[in-house]
């Protein structure tokens, strides 16, 4: 037997060792359910769910099914990451280039800020924001700040936009014109970087489509489209648009933390560029910022982008840290399913599979933009 053919053979043996661990668990759970009286299947996703959701940004009541309680809870999720990578990436940028700042002020804010956040435990901080809005906000009353703002203990309510139903129909409309402006300027680069030209048109016809398209939603909603205002209700509000004490703490808790990392990541980005480019810049008359955003930024996101990848898989498992206080999330509503069905094993395969879905799908689309970075860059 030669070295190839052994080698094969040793994976072939790990390969029937991990099946057959896998097996042996599987066969060894299922009897122990048996044993209980508790089949396996999907079955339960399909009855009533029966309990209610603190927030859902989808329609929900306890009268939908589990599987819709599962997917209000995906979606909640997923709004809190996006959010908390949206505001860690705008606040660790500004951070990572203060930190290189000639001021001494800023630079020391900077450097506090990412080394409180860097080493903070993420759950002590949501902990203590969540205390801390419990000792601010009003307990037992409900306190109007300003005219149509009510803040208490149920968080800040605000005048809200009732589309009427339309909202699918809006949201839609604004992503098919981001698509559509995307695929524009995207064409018109390719053809720059071709022939060196750019076609003058292009800019005024992206405004102008953006334009008519703000119009159309615009006569579309005006006649149905009204403005709910929030009503006190004894202690609790109602109407309008409600930011929770739970829903705040998380994004400022997880922002907070991220940003932290995110700020080292951009200074490291920024040293990487040599300081050769910052001086032809500085030659040829462009300000700090115009050589930032034109000379600098192009060439440290070949560095930046492997690591904030990895910034932003974890904002997705650091969400599962809700738990904590309260925020029905995806884990808190399917471990409430698990609880409620005694289905441990479907629904510990249904976490793990849209996590693994998530941050597999976040990782394929920033490696995507890791290849396009990397092909300009060269």
């Amino acid at each position: 037997m030669n070295r190839t053919q052994r080698n094969l053979a040793y994976q072939a043996a790990a390969l029937l060792l991990v099946f057959g661990a896998v097996a042996l668990v599987v066969a060894t759970a299922s009897a122990n359910l048996a044993d209980r009286g508790i089949e396996l299947g999907t079955e339960f996703l399909g009855d009533r769910a029966g309990f209610t959701l603190s927030e859902s940004w989808l329609p929900y009541s306890p009268e939908d099914s589990n599987l819709w309680a599962i997917a209000a809870g995906i979606v909640n999720t997923l709004v809190i990451s996006l959010f908390v990578a949206f505001f860690a990436t705008f606040i660790g940028t500004g951070l990572g280039i203060l930190r290189l700042s000639e001021n001494a002020l800023a630079k020391s804010f900077a450097r506090s800020w990412v080394e409180i956040a860097r080493n903070s435990p993420p759950i002590l901080l949501l902990l203590f924001l969540y205390s801390f809005l419990g000792q601010v906000l009003p307990v037992a009353d409900v306190v109007e700040p300003i005219q149509g703002v009510y803040l208490s203990l149920r968080g800040l309510a605000i005048p809200a936009l009732d589309l009427q139903g339309m909202g699918w129909s809006v949201t839609g409309g604004v992503l098919l014109t981001l698509i559509g402006i995307g695929s524009v300027a995207k064409a018109t680069a390719s053809r720059q970087r071709e022939t060196g030209l750019c076609p003058p048109w292009v800019k005024w016809a992206i405004a102008a489509s953006a334009l008519l398209w703000l119009l159309i939603i615009v006569l579309l909603l005006a006649p149905s489209a009204s403005v709910e205002l929030p009503k006190a209700n004894g202690p609790d509000i109602v109407g309008g648009f409600i930011l929770s004490p739970e829903f705040f703490t998380l994004i400022t808790g997880l922002t907070f933390y991220t940003s932290g990392f995110v700020a080292e990541i951009v200074r490291t980005g920024l040293q990487s560029v040599t300081r050769g480019q910052w001086e032809a810049a500085y030659a040829l008359g462009l300000s700090r910022g115009r050589t930032l955003r034109l000379v600098v930024i192009p060439q440290m996101l070949r560095v930046i982008i492997p690591p904030m990848t990895s910034q932003y898989i974890n904002i997705v498992k650091n969400s599962t840290l809700v738990i904590a206080i309260g925020y029905a999330d995806f884990m808190v509503v399917t471990g409430t399913v698990i609880n409620k069905t005694s289905h441990a094993i479907e629904g510990t395969v249904i976490i793990i599979a849209v996590y693994l879905a998530i941050n597999l799908s976040l990782s394929a689309l920033m490696n995507q933009v890791n290849r396009r970075v990397q092909q300009g860059v060269g």
